[in-house]
């Protein structure tokens, strides 16, 4: 299970741990948390690489931008991802199917 008050090094962790369950997601995805930072997921290769800081600061196919706090929730299962995109919580730059792929690996 998920905290809600875990660190996004945590979270990546957690993130790294579903997605090495799941095919490769074919995509980059970047996670744009405003003050809170980037994290670059490069989901690309056979396993999945973070980059945080300036390395994630590179071209993504998709941005996810919302709060640490919300991307936290979408990771712990307790914040729909898609009742987060209708209600401007979560915004989606690039390919919106990225992340209902994503969306999709994070939820099972």
């Amino acid at each position: 299970m998920y905290s809600v008050g875990m660190s996004l090094e945590d979270l990546q962790q957690k993130i790294m741990t579903k997605l090495s369950l799941a095919p490769p997601l074919g995509a980059k995805i970047k996670f744009d948390c405003g003050e809170d930072g980037l994290i670059l997921l490069d989901g690309t290769g056979p396993a999945p690489v973070f980059s945080t800081g300036a390395a994630a600061e590179a071209e993504a196919d998709t941005t996810m931008h919302c709060t640490a706090e919300t991307l936290r929730g979408i990771a712990a299962g307790t914040t729909d991802p898609t009742l987060a995109y209708m209600t401007g919580s979560l915004r989606i730059e690039g390919s919106l199917g990225y992340a209902l792929k994503l969306a999709g690996i994070l939820g099972d």
